[in-house]
């Protein structure tokens, strides 16, 4: 983890309302790349992906793969012993020296991938136990057909699938996979060991690293360059879970081959719109973890292509990782909010236009995402925080403060809190109140919200609850603002860390209570 930086990749936009928070912007996201995978399952994307089916429409026959077949349903048990017996068959055609053993060992592996592919609980143990790893391994060595090291790739990748010991059984066949991404290889091979390179990076980050080592990443990165849809969609897919840390190394290494920016945009631009998301999780990923990706992706076209993308696409599964891109680029780098988001500028309009659509969206991760960005964006300009005011999202902020589940509420109440304050001055470092913001949205009901932050069990929750009330009481015109948090409860809140562990929240409370509510007030 990084360590406090007042360097500006890593200045903490949303500092203003939380000073004493120690937990940079580059912590924060390094954080979400780390648990970034609940985030995927939320976004009905999956970190390793089963193949089922063909990637390859044109050719489904000519793979060998029958029309209409159906799924098998048996007992575990049959399954197990069905596959055992394959593996047999497929060790039995590899010794077989006949003129027809191509064939043979053909269709073992074709029985094989069935096996693996078409159960809702694929056979993956039994596989393993009958000595498979070792049998497609021979069938991925140079000198096989394409059809064989197709169908030997198809069933590494499904057992790639697997458990953690499962897809660790198959270290020995990562040379070969990298080795097929190249030139010679054809595309729907390179595209195949692809995916199973995915499964792999997607387990762990030994995992990860082991593939960085073998040179994963260069290969990877030629094959996203494809004009072929599905082969640049599954190197973008196995790309994302190869950097996806948390050691930055390999998303550092990625940002520093010639053209990926270019490819990048290039693909942020096409019509095809799974190809479009899983680049911009490429993207998520070089912002969550590399400060030269930042500098480099901040002032390139990707951050007006991705709020295109924003305010045109209805697409849950695209929206999340445009989202978590723009918020990790706006939180690390004040280049996008000075001299790309300005006030006036029609990006920027876009940008609040596509980030108030998601707040009406009923999905609470694309609600967090949105509100992540529109905080940072709200800790800018003054002119930014009045745009924010004086736009439609502040009854919508209003609203999620007081009823929306826990960590809507708390990303709520950053973005209010920033449009109330202003530069920080003076050795106390207050900020500036925003009296012509702050006395609205009290007005507006935003103050219980706060109070009931201020109980939470969550001690950054709980923070940013007493730094508004604080704010209420210091700016609030006529001194009218220490009755107003009394009015909601808001001394009692403030007393239950009268003797709380934390010291600095102790401390906090308990100086606000002796200023505001002390032997003179109400005098």
């Amino acid at each position: 983890m990084a360590s406090e930086d007042t360097s500006p990749s890593h200045s903490h936009h949303r500092d203003s309302i939380k000073s004493s928070v120690t937990n940079t912007a580059a912590n924060k996201r390094r954080q979400q790349a780390i648990s970034i995978g609940k985030e995927r399952r939320e976004a009905l994307i999956r970190a390793k992906r089963l193949c089922r089916d063909s990637i390859f429409e044109d050719d489904k026959n000519e793979k060998g793969l029958d029309e209409g077949e159906m799924v098998i349903d048996e007992e575990q048990s049959v399954l197990n012993a069905r596959t055992a017996q394959t593996v047999q068959e497929l060790k039995s055609s590899l010794s077989y020296q006949g003129k027809d053993a191509t064939r043979k060992t053909t269709e073992a592996l074709r029985a094989l991938r069935k096996l693996l592919s078409k159960s809702e609980v694929p056979p993956i143990e039994a596989a393993i136990q009958g000595g498979a790893v070792p049998l497609l391994v021979q069938c991925l060595s140079f000198g096989s057909t394409d059809e064989q090291l197709l169908e030997a790739a198809w069933c590494v990748t499904n057992i790639a699938a697997g458990g953690p010991e499962e897809t660790k059984s198959l270290l020995p066949a990562l040379p070969f996979l990298i080795a097929h991404l190249g030139e010679k290889s054809s595309v729907h091979v390179a595209e195949q060991c692809a995916w199973a390179l995915g499964n792999v990076a997607g387990e762990d980050m030994e995992l990860r690293s082991i593939l960085f080592a073998q040179g994963a990443l260069l290969p990877l990165t030629r094959l996203m360059l494809s004009n072929r849809g599905s082969t640049a969609r599954t190197a973008a897919w196995a790309l994302s879970n190869l950097i996806k840390g948390p050691d930055p190394m390999a998303a550092n290494e990625l940002i520093r081959i010639e053209a990926i920016t270019d490819t990048i945009i290039k693909h942020l631009k096409t019509a095809d719109e799974e190809l479009v998301t899983e680049v911009t999780w490429v993207v998520v990923y070089l912002s969550a973890l590399s400060d030269k990706a930042i500098s480099i992706l901040v002032r390139s076209d990707v951050v007006p292509v991705l709020v295109n993308r924003l305010v045109g696409s209805e697409s849950l599964q695209l929206l999340i990782p445009v989202l978590r891109s723009l918020g990790n680029l706006v939180a690390a780098d004040a280049y996008i909010t000075h001299s790309v988001l300005i006030v006036g500028n029609d990006i920027t309009g876009h940008v609040l236009y596509g980030l108030i659509k998601c707040l009406k969206s009923e999905h609470r991760v694309l609600k967090k995402e949105a509100l992540w960005v529109l905080s940072n964006i709200a800790a800018g300009t003054l002119e930014h925080k009045a745009l924010i005011f004086s736009s439609e999202a502040v009854p919508l902020l209003i609203d999620l403060l007081s009823a929306a589940p826990f960590e809507i509420r708390k990303e709520a109440a950053y973005t209010l809190g920033n449009i109330c304050v202003g530069p920080t001055k003076g050795s106390d470092n207050k900020c500036d109140i925003i009296v012509a913001h702050l006395v609205p949205l009290v007005k507006g009901g935003c103050l219980p919200g706060f109070v009931n932050l201020v109980r939470s069990a969550d001690l950054e929750s709980a923070r940013v609850g007493l730094k508004f009330l604080e704010l209420v009481m210091r700016g609030y015109p006529n001194g009218e603002g220490p009755k107003l948090v009394e009015r909601e409860d808001g001394i009692d809140a403030m007393e239950r860390f009268q003797f709380h562990e934390n010291q600095e929240m102790r401390n906090m409370a308990n100086t606000l209570v002796d200023k505001y509510f002390g032997a003179d007030y109400g005098v």
